[in-house]
């Protein structure tokens, strides 16, 4: 069967005889998957293909499926999915819209109500998607632990950033020693609830008022802090230091409505949890860029860079001064 096949059927027994779509290839972004929007007079939906020739595609498919299914039960707004094919790597899905935040951020002189109603979605999710959630189901680690932070982030930072994109060299003793520092005090944090791992404007979409969440594949269980710092500090935005103040003051308080005492560890381990996604940033427009040609990436890790170098100097930490003084000298 071929995927014009399968989504052939599935017109056929959904709209009856209006069978007339118009195909639409969207872009990827940083993924190899395959995205395509179908539209006829009777509204539209989604087609996602990604072919499970290797088996990291074909676990991603089935967290794609399973954490997808999970969210939607919890009333969290991510795509329903209609039909899937896992022997081909195939989904149709509901069409949640086609603004996304960061074009609405970039446009408005006025987002904040937005990000407020993204970040109540997000604390919601946050609660309620560990309720019921299986790690069984993830495709590449069950929980966003120190393997995590070290291996897929600060090493992946210092690869494909430093090294690969910049050519340095670097003091790799002192560095190293910041990273495991950086990782021990991150994994302080409580990790006991559901973690998109990439809550930035890209994959978040407004739709006349309604929120929906897009790529939630890469779910699992990990710190609240996370999420949010993605959805803060995101270059793709730039949101001003005086916008992330309002809006991290936001969530304070409804985390705090929702969770009473908590904001006070929250607040003492979100500029380490900051900083770790910034180097998963920095080392994924690197990778991206120069190694899988997409120059477009480039082009955000200026403001990436300027984004760390702030949360260093503002984290002040002795033992984060190699990685700090190394950031200054670059910036």
């Amino acid at each position: 069967m071929k995927l014009r096949e399968f989504v052939r059927a599935y017109i056929d027994d959904t709209y009856g005889n209006n069978k007339a779509f118009n195909w639409k290839r969207l872009p990827g972004d940083g993924s190899k998957r395959s995205f395509y929007r179908l539209t006829n007079n009777q509204g539209s939906f989604i087609v996602m293909a990604n072919p499970p020739v290797e088996r990291n595609a074909q676990k991603e498919n089935i967290s794609y499926l399973m954490i997808g299914k999970h969210l939607f039960s919890k009333g969290v707004p991510v795509a329903r999915i209609y039909r899937y094919d896992l022997d081909h790597g195939w989904f149709i899905m509901e069409d949640l819209g086609q603004k996304k935040l960061q074009e609405i951020a970039l446009s408005s002189r006025n987002s904040m109500d937005t990000y407020k109603k993204v970040i109540e979605l997000l604390i919601r999710s946050q609660l309620e998607g560990r309720e019921g959630f299986d790690p069984e189901w993830c495709y590449q680690t069950k929980r966003y632990d120190r393997f995590v932070m070290e291996r897929l982030e600060s090493d992946y930072f210092l690869a494909y950033f430093l090294k690969g994109f910049l050519g340095l060299k670097p003091d790799l003793s002192e560095l190293q020693c910041s990273f495991a520092h950086l990782a021990s005090q991150a994994s302080l944090a409580d990790s006991n609830f559901f973690l998109h791992r990439d809550f930035q404007s890209r994959n978040i979409i407004i739709n006349r008022g309604r929120i929906g969440v897009l790529d939630w594949q890469g779910g699992r269980l990990g710190p609240l802090q996370y999420d949010l710092a993605s959805l803060l500090i995101d270059p793709y935005v730039g949101l001003k230091e005086g916008e992330q103040e309002v809006l991290y003051e936001y969530y304070l308080r409804l985390l705090e409505e929702r969770l009473p005492g908590t904001s006070g560890s929250f607040a003492r381990y979100y500029p380490y949890l900051a900083i770790q996604r910034n180097l998963q940033i920095l080392g994924a427009f690197s990778y991206l860029g120069k190694i899988h040609g997409k120059n477009r990436f480039l082009a955000y890790i200026p403001p990436a860079l300027q984004s760390l170098e702030g949360l260093l100097r503002g984290l002040g930490d002795p033992q984060l001064y190699p990685l700090g003084n190394l950031i200054g000298k670059i910036v």
